[in-house]
Order: structure tokens, then sequence, then C-alpha cells
């Protein structure tokens, strides 16, 4: 299986501290060899980073280890490849446009007998993962839903892709992150988990290399940033786990709704 990673925050933030300890598992403490991203928003913009090496070896991911990108909303993937070769276009996140507004996806999973259900129309997949085939099936299901003008409460819209992600989940494992550059939504199958560090903050400690950090010294009273991931990814911290079925949305690192 992938390993998710994603976070939310009400200034912005960098992911280096998560993202170094996320990359390790991609070929050092995991088997997760096949590739990795991370999407970046920036406004209305943003920045994606992919790579089909390894995160523990890739040039691009040592870039993001060291260079503190900050953002708000960032989502981030490495891959364990099951469906479709190992590829730059099969790397996650998956990227599309809907209400002028980018919306980021990434999946940890595999999926099962699942050709039948996803008819498409205007989104269509790039690469032949099952992962980007629910994606665009999901986007185009919303389309339909709500219409061409996005609605006034996007907690509504979020609701409704919690369904369909329940649907998808009766296909096999369906951990999902997904963002529209403003909420951040989690979806949990199986495994997923998530913090919310606010004041006052304290030390942290990487489980998968010798890091760590002072939260404390590189933050203000006033932050709130929520890191989800499928594992924890520190060992002397309460991360809360998800349960199967469960969804939440965040919204500049608070939980703006949930099931």
């Amino acid at each position: 299986m992938c390993e998710l990673l994603a976070m939310s925050a009400n200034v912005p933030t960098d992911i280096v501290f998560s993202f170094t300890g996320l990359a390790e598992r991609g070929g050092v403490t995991g088997p997760h060899v096949d590739g990795w991203g991370i999407t970046f928003y920036e406004g209305k913009g943003s920045r994606t980073f992919k790579d089909a090496t390894p995160s523990s070896e890739s040039h691009i991911a040592k870039l993001i280890k060291s260079y503190p990108i900050k953002s708000e909303i960032v989502v981030s993937h490495i891959r364990q490849a099951n469906r479709g070769c190992v590829s730059l276009e099969n790397t996650h996140p998956f990227t599309r446009e809907l209400w002028g507004k980018y919306w980021t996806y990434a999946h940890n999973g595999q999926l099962s007998d699942y050709q039948d259900k996803f008819v498409l129309n205007r989104f269509q997949p790039v690469g032949d993962t099952d992962s980007e085939l629910a994606f665009c099936w999901i986007m185009e299901q919303v389309l339909a839903q709500f219409g061409h003008k996005q609605p006034d409460d996007m907690t509504k819209v979020f609701s409704y892709i919690s369904g369909l992600a329940d649907e998808i989940r009766e296909l096999g494992v369906f951990n999902m992150i997904l963002s529209d550059g403003v909420d951040l939504m989690t979806y949990c199958s199986n495994n997923l988990c998530f913090i919310t560090r606010c004041a006052p903050f304290g030390k942290a400690t990487l489980i998968d290399t010798d890091v760590v950090i002072d939260f404390n010294k590189e933050t203000t009273p006033n932050d709130v940033v929520t890191v989800i991931a499928t594992r924890p990814l520190t060992n002397n911290e309460q991360w809360h786990i998800l349960k199967p079925g469960e969804w939440k949305l965040f919204r500049q690192g608070e939980l703006l709704a949930t099931d």
C-alpha cells in the first residue's frame, strides 16, 4: 500500500519536518519505492513536484526537505504500485480543475472490479491507475450533482463526496486526501490519522529518522496546524486514529465538518 501525508494550517507553514519522516518510508523504513509527489497551494495557484524514483533517493525530495516552501494546504503521497506501471503519470497527487479551482487528490489502497462503475465524460485519466480513475469519477459525480456553479456551502459538497467514498470503499481499500485549495478532506478506509498542533507547542520526534523539532521556536501562539498521515510520524505526540468510513474536513487547521 501507499502512504499519505497532508497539512492544513491557518498561516503559511512549511512541511519539511513531516515530509522528512515520510520520505524515509520510501525505501528506507518502508517499501514505498515506486514514486512520490507533493502539492503546495499558494493562493489560487499550486505547485507540484513528482518523481518516479523512491523518495529516500530522489534529488527532488532532498530539495523539498531542505527548502521550506510555506503553504496553508499540502497534499503528499509515496507510492507502492499495485495498479498501473511505475511512471510519472501514475504518480500522485492528481489534479483537476472544477469551478475555477485546482482540486488535488491522493489515494492509498487498491480497488477491484471498478471498470464498469467509473463511467466518465468530462474528466479523463492520464495514467492507468485505479486511483486516478476513481478521482475522475468523483469529480464527474460532483459536477453532475451540483452543476457548473460552485455552491455557497462547500460542506455539502464534501459531505456528498463522503457518500461517494463509501461507494468506492465497497470495491476495496480507499483512504483518500482531497482538497480544493480552501478545505482539506480526509476519508478513512482502514489506515489514517491526524494531529492538530496549537499553543502551547512542544517538541516532536520523528519515528523514521533521528530528527527532533521544537515547535515552540518555530511558531506563534496563534498558529494552528493539522497534519494527516497514514501512520503516525512522531513517537511522543497523541495522534487521533480515524475509524473505517470516518471522514473529516479541515479549514485553516481547524476541524470544519465530520461525519
